[in-house]
């Protein structure tokens, strides 16, 4: 009698650098019931380099594709780390040239609390700290970014990621992934355009996040 071919499940990387990025993924991953690992990443001290860093050192065995998430603020007020940000956006086009496993550069800009701002209809653009505390309830944005619950949280009361992302100006993202999904193959293809005068412009492109697992 022939043996059964155990089949290997491949899974989602998210490398995240702050607690609210992680605990929004984590309560995605349950809600969803995703195959995702996830990585907080260190960024204190090496900045965008820490990333890269994490990424170099990191296996591919079963992965499908890897997300990483970052503010892009640190790259628009500092010269040296818009050099590291370029840095890690040509590993990431290197990887997808190469037929490797992708990697998925995904930037907030200016960081993950205007995208959480986005999830409330009510949001109208104003100051994010303030509507935080104001509009969401929060003693103060530190409360904020330690929530374990941010998800269910962000997805209560009339609040949702479909508000969010109708609400992102994708045209506005300076890094945009153009992909193509084979789900039979599992595999996905992906070109990475980056347009450097866009950096400074409110938006993201974690709406790519959400398409690709959702594609799965």
């Amino acid at each position: 009698m022939s043996r059964k071919v155990r089949e290997i499940k491949k899974n989602f990387k998210v490398f995240c650098e702050g607690d609210t990025e992680y605990h929004y993924i984590d309560g995605m991953r349950q809600k969803l019931r995703l195959s995702i690992t996830l990585k907080l990443v260190n960024m204190k001290g090496g900045g965008y380099s820490s990333f890269l860093e994490s990424l170099k050192i990191d296996g591919n065995v079963n992965c499908l594709v890897k997300f990483i998430i970052i503010d892009g603020d640190r790259a628009a007020h500092e010269e040296g780390e818009k050099k590291k940000l370029r840095e890690l956006a040509e590993y990431c086009m290197l990887q997808n040239r190469s037929g490797r496993v992708p990697h998925i550069l995904i930037v907030n800009y200016p960081d993950f609390e205007y995208v959480a701002c986005l999830h409330a209809p009510e949001y109208k653009g104003q100051d994010t700290g303030k509507f935080i505390t104001k509009g969401m309830g929060y003693r103060d944005v530190g409360a904020f970014k330690s929530d374990a619950k941010i998800y269910q949280v962000l997805h209560a009361n009339g609040k949702s990621s479909q508000i969010m992302l109708a609400a992102l100006k994708k045209e506005d993202c300076f890094i945009v992934n153009h992909y193509e999904v084979d789900k039979k193959q599992f595999e996905i293809k992906v070109k990475t355009v980056c347009e450097w005068g866009k950096l400074g412009r409110r938006g993201s492109n974690i709406n790519e996040y959400f398409e690709i697992t959702n594609a799965f």
